[in-house]
């Protein structure tokens, strides 16, 4: 056995295999495990599965680390902060889709451009 698991969605490794491939001791795997900052799938068992992604992570940790002297709570505070980006990102994304498919209706039922329309107002008592 290789001590690689095949998903029909992605690759995963077992611990020793993701230590492996991160250049790191497995025991320092479970300690980024337990702080939070890198945070494997478990089997029903109980056991670790990393990602590639996971691997990534566990390699920029590791650069955080010891190229750029970034204590383990900075380099939480950095991944927390990174996952909100990302998830802003695709949120922004998804907001914008929707103002598109919004837009492209508004078009198609012939009201113009959404927010293009000129109100005249005047006070009640000039009417």
């Amino acid at each position: 056995m290789s001590g690689r698991k095949k998903s029909t969605e992605a690759e995963f490794f077992v611990i020793s295999v993701a230590a492996e491939l991160a250049g790191m001791h497995a025991q320092t795997l479970r300690t980024y495990d337990r702080l939070g900052l890198v945070t494997p799938q478990r089997t029903p068992g109980g056991g670790r599965r990393y990602s590639a992604h996971d691997v990534e992570l566990l390699r920029e940790v590791q650069r955080l680390s010891q190229d750029d002297g970034v204590n383990l709570a900075g380099i939480k505070r950095i991944i927390d902060l990174t996952n909100q980006v990302e998830a802003l990102q695709h949120r922004v994304s998804e907001l914008a889709a929707e103002l598109d498919r919004l837009r492209a209706a508004a078009q198609t039922a012939g009201l113009g451009r959404p927010g293009t329309a000129l109100v005249v107002w005047k006070p009640r008592n000039q009417r």
